[in-house]
């Protein structure tokens, strides 16, 4: 149980003195899902199928569509994407990828290496 815990978080700070600062990757993930739903054009993060079963279930997860990778303290993202209709893609997408590596770098402290972005589908509801 200790070694999958350690396996999940990770340290941001160290001093023998005062004690360590940890973060969980889920907290991550949140922040940068949380990062790229806020740009105009992105409907919602979009799940696998496992996501999609837990949440018809009732679990519903901030880090739906979010998977992060942290070694050394550089971090890789991977999102799932909806975007709305209407809007381009390549340039919404780099206002993604702007938004969440700069989140999780101010929140956290943690180098961004890449967000990739994979687009999962579109919108087509018009939002009245």
């Amino acid at each position: 149980m200790e070694k999958e815990q350690e396996r999940n978080t990770y340290a941001l700070t160290e001093d023998e003195k005062i004690g360590s600062v940890k973060i969980a990757d889920d907290v991550v993930a949140m922040t940068a899902g949380i990062a790229a739903t806020e740009v105009d054009g992105v409907a919602a993060m979009a799940g696998n199928i496992t996501n999609e079963l837990m949440s018809r279930v009732g679990m519903k997860s901030l880090t739906k569509g979010v998977k992060v990778d942290v070694l050394n303290r550089v971090v890789t993202v991977d999102l799932a994407l909806t975007m709305e209709y209407g809007y381009n893609i390549p340039a919404t997408c780099q206002k993604v990828q702007e938004k969440v590596k700069s989140a999780i770098e101010n929140m956290t402290g943690l180098e961004v290496a890449d967000v990739n972005i994979r687009i999962a589908g579109v919108n087509m509801q018009k939002n009245s």
